[in-house]
């Protein structure tokens, strides 16, 4: 006996044999079982999922000799007749080679004649969408009230072509994609029956190229089958698919994350010369990519049976965050994209390979606001310009000299670098000073603070030096502050306070985190804090929302720049809801800004002009502050 190819052999001959489709096939039993039959079926659904099939069993089930039922017996001469595909009464028509109207007019001339055997004439019609327009419309009629003795059971993969008159007058089904999971289970039971070895990674990788189509996976078997040798084993199937084996796109991935640009760039070079198509490389990184985004969210839900090496799977989900997973897989999806652009095959996914070595997500610690970032950039290189002007000038009267601000930023960051590079001594014995009067803590700028002078305390011989040296510092500092605050104290004055742009240009304390010169999270805890004086010293109050992000090692790092600027006054840290940070600030800042923006552009008379002599409409989302 010849041998008959698995797709053929392993084709369901009942509803029960069928995988997956049980919402179509509970409606049609359900229908079989209590007589109520349409007279014409549309099933639906891309190829190799079982439209056809199901359409025979529906004809078999309606001309059973043992009766119309929903298990038809399989063993009369009808239902073998059906099998075999010689039934006289059951008519298999494919519309793609009889798309003319003549051949769908001699079809319908034989729908009045009575069957000649069964109950009904079945006409199954496949690939009814690619009939002709007149075709169509000769079918209508027919279609719409046919006899009481004819069934009509359209297939078709392409339903949006079918002209809607067509699809009233059919009951619709939809057959889905078959998940890996069913074709990997029907496949292990076609191989056991058929005494086939196989193991279940090989079959996993079949059912992922079938992609979706129970027929497309049973013909890819076959082929395996007679790739490896009469066994289904993962090296055939992914010679024959022309996959790459798991452990080394682990091994390119982990490389790409490392940065080893040379390694990476090798093993690209060594996989072209594996497999028929380098452009592959892609679609199996995608998959990894999308493997670890699953593993590091549910280990149990990743298929993890594709990668034979388990354990660099595990290492590399916990090395890679998943927001660098997602990163990677949206750079190599773009990759795909660009594929039919590129010169060839090679240099579209060497460059994709370059991008993900290029480019990285930013870091959360490097949080800063890009127009206040660069503003206080700024400053600082003007600052290092002038730096030597303004410690050469000379005062011109013994009255109180024209403020710089640029000088004075430029002193403070000076004597801020100087106080940095020296080792913090032991403080000086301090006089006994009286309480202050106030017991309510309230918000003060350290601008503005002036310690006292320490010279009523007599330091002992052995730290005489040391304490001589942080006295100077320290009285340097205190006048600069009060200084700066002069300057300050100018710019919130009504006329500058509408113009400030940044909010170091009007608060003190936020001009103070600029001058520390702080990054990353640093910075923001400090952008979303501020300075309290309190009676036993100075309180810094951070806002809730970044208790999260403060570890012991970020605020004893914050404690000691604040200490700069406070000196020997004892400091705490502490968690609550200041009311006006140097970020909210900004905020409300930027926001009176866009205001009086869009408050410009509403009163600018030659706008409202343009607007009424045009009928135009102005989109208030596109007006931004003049920078």
């Amino acid at each position: 006996m010849s041998y008959q190819v698995l797709a053929r052999k392993w084709r369901p001959q009942t509803f029960s044999a069928v995988v997956g489709q049980q919402h179509v096939l509970q409606a049609l039993s359900n229908a079989l079982t209590s007589q109520r039959l349409h007279h014409a079926y549309l099933l639906t659904g891309t190829r190799g999922v079982g439209k056809t099939t199901i359409a025979r069993i529906l004809a078999k089930s309606l001309n059973c000799e043992e009766g119309i039922s929903a298990t038809p017996c399989g063993k009369c001469s009808t239902c073998l007749e059906i099998d075999e595909g010689r039934y006289i009464d059951l008519l298999e028509i494919d519309a793609a080679s009889r798309t003319k109207v003549e051949d769908t007019r001699e079809l319908l001339d034989n729908v009045q004649y009575r069957p000649s055997r069964g109950r009904y004439k079945v006409y199954l019609i496949d690939e009814v969408h690619m009939l002709s327009r007149h075709s169509f419309n000769a079918l209508l009629k027919t279609l719409e009230e046919p006899p009481e003795h004819v069934k009509f059971l359209l297939a078709t993969t392409d339903p949006e072509k079918l002209p809607v008159t067509v699809l009233s007058r059919c009951l619709q089904f939809h057959l889905r994609a078959l998940t890996r999971d069913e074709i990997s289970a029907q496949l292990a039971y076609v191989l056991k029956a058929e005494s086939v070895p196989f193991d279940e990674s090989g079959l996993s990788l079949l059912a992922r190229a079938a992609k979706g189509s129970m027929r497309d996976a049973l013909s890819l078997t076959d082929q395996a089958i007679a790739q490896g040798d009469q066994a289904v084993v993962l090296e055939s199937v992914q010679r024959m698919l022309g996959h790459i084996e798991g452990r080394r796109v682990l091994q390119l991935l982990a490389e790409l994350h490392a940065g080893e640009s040379e390694n990476a760039l090798q093993s690209l070079r060594s996989m072209q010369s594996k497999v028929p198509d380098v452009a592959v490389v892609l679609p199996e990184l995608q998959n990894l990519l999308h493997q670890l985004a699953l593993y590091q969210v549910s280990p149990q839900v990743a298929e993890t049976d594709l990668f034979a090496d388990q354990e660099q799977l595990q290492s590399l989900a916990q090395a890679i965050a998943p927001e660098v997973v997602q990163v990677y897989y949206r750079i190599v999806l773009e990759g795909r994209r660009e594929l039919p652009h590129a010169v060839d095959a090679f240099s579209a996914v060497e460059m994709t390979l370059l991008r993900l070595l290029a480019f990285r997500p930013v870091d959360s610690d490097e949080f800063q606001a890009s127009e206040y970032s660069a503003h206080v950039h700024d400053t600082e290189v003007k600052n290092k310009e002038q730096v030597e002007s303004v410690k050469q000038a000379p005062a011109a009267k013994p009255a109180e000299p024209e403020l710089d601000e640029q000088a004075l930023y430029a002193e403070q960051d000076e004597i801020l670098q100087q106080a940095r590079g020296q080792q913090r001594p032991e403080p000086a014995p301090m006089a006994e000073v009286p309480p202050q009067a106030q017991s309510q803590p309230e918000p003060v700028q350290p601008e503005s603070v002036q310690r006292e002078p320490q010279a009523e305390s007599q330091p002992q011989p052995a730290n005489i030096e040391t304490t001589t040296k942080k006295a100077q510092q320290s009285d340097g500092m205190a006048d600069l502050m009060a200084t700066r605050e002069q300057l300050l104290a100018k710019k919130k004055a009504p006329e500058r306070v509408g113009e400030a742009r940044y909010a170091a240009e009007i608060d003190a304390w936020s001009a103070s985190v600029d001058g520390l010169q702080a990054g990353g999270r640093v910075r923001q805890v400090l952008l979303n804090s501020v300075l309290q004086q309190q009676e036993s010293g100075y309180q810094l109050l951070v806002a809730e929302a970044q208790k999260v992000l403060c570890s012991p090692a970020l605020l004893q790092e914050v404690e000691q720049l604040v200490r700069e600027l406070v000196g020997g006054s004892e400091l705490t840290i502490e968690f609550g809801e200041p009311v006006q940070t140097p970020f909210i600030l900004q905020q409300s800042l930027d926001k009176q800004r866009q205001q009086r923006a869009l408050q410009s552009v509403q009163e600018d008379a030659r706008i409202q002009g343009l607007v009424t002599r045009f009928d135009a409409e102005l989109q208030l989302d596109s007006v931004k502050p003049k920078d």
